[in-house]
């Protein structure tokens, strides 16, 4: 028996949920059990008598508004204690074709994929600004690079996942969860594909971007927080790299002076400053590398809470 369920996060969604709901299949080609699954992320509407309208099959209710990435989670969390062999995620929105969950869906019936995004052609999405065009490439290129996978629409949140691969997810970041789980899961190695999907029409404003600056800043900022933490040896030692080496072409032009002037203008100041910024850069060197001796600890740990999850879930199975 295959049973695939697919979540939604939400947060007062009541005037596009009805929407999406109607939307979703409940039969397809090699599932036997599809469920829908609603988290309702602290909504003030009437998200869920809609959802309870729409014969949804699980509600998850966090009580106040935790954000997208505990919603996401939360969910996962819900979806793997109702069984779910597939685990299909989509926004309230309406943003994403339910028709193409089968596209979805279809690398991991297969056996060819753990996890599925569903990639949308970016620059053809007129409501999309500019600016968060600019930004949706940026992160998709940050996941490339720290992740080793090659997905090219990282920010998107229609996806499909394995039992298995939702086991393995943690988001510690409360912004989005997008671009940390593609980390994760290439750092695991998991078989991560993407497949094109379709982006219906525009209903209403994104809950995650407010304004252009807000949206420009915790981008930017999870960008530098998905390295500091995933890759701190390469972030730190390119970070103390740029001190170290104008503490270097300083002290360098210090000795060119020396020895061609002799005493007669010593030049501490810059001889101050080429050894402060040369001490600057070891020590963030030496910050990345006990970062990713942490790092590895932090691996111990997800390994520690998978086992504790499996025995969770064959409990209640």
């Amino acid at each position: 028996m295959k049973k695939l369920i697919i979540q939604i996060p939400c947060y007062n969604e009541e005037g596009t949920l009805g929407i999406t709901l109607a939307a979703l299949p409940r039969q397809l080609p090699g599932i036997d059990i599809i469920e829908w699954l609603v988290i309702d992320d602290g909504s003030q509407d009437k998200t869920i008598e809609v959802a309870k309208s729409w014969g949804v099959d699980h509600i998850v209710s966090l009580g106040t508004n935790k954000g997208l990435a505990k919603a996401f989670m939360a969910g996962l969390d819900a979806c793997l204690k109702a069984g779910a062999d597939i685990i299909v995620n989509t926004d309230a929105d309406n943003q994403y074709c339910a028709d193409d969950i089968p596209l979805l869906i279809q690398p991991i019936l297969l056996g060819r994929a753990e996890i599925v995004v569903g990639a949308r052609s970016i620059q053809e999405i007129k409501h999309f600004s500019p600016t968060k065009k600019f930004l949706q490439k940026l992160g998709s290129w940050v996941v490339r690079l720290a992740s080793n996978t090659n997905i090219p629409d990282a920010p998107s949140g229609f996806r499909a996942f394995t039992r298995e691969a939702a086991m393995q997810l943690n988001v510690f970041n409360q912004y989005t969860y997008t671009l940390e789980t593609l980390i994760q899961a290439g750092q695991k190695g998991m078989a991560v594909v993407s497949v094109p999907i379709r982006t219906n029409s525009f209903l209403r404003p994104s809950r995650l971007v407010r304004s252009t600056p807000s949206y420009v800043m915790r981008s930017l900022f999870t960008i530098l927080r998905i390295f500091m933490v995933y890759r701190p040896l390469r972030f730190f030692f390119i970070l103390g790299s740029m001190p170290f080496s104008f503490g270097v072409i300083l002290g360098i032009r210090w000795l060119f002076f020396f020895f061609l002037q002799g005493a007669l203008r010593t030049r501490i100041p810059s001889l101050i400053l080429a050894a402060i910024l040369i001490l600057i850069g070891f020590q963030l060197w030496m910050l990345g590398l006990i970062a990713d001796l942490m790092g590895a600890n932090r691996k111990l740990m997800e390994d520690i809470q998978l086992r504790l999850r499996r025995l969770d879930t064959e409990r209640k199975d």
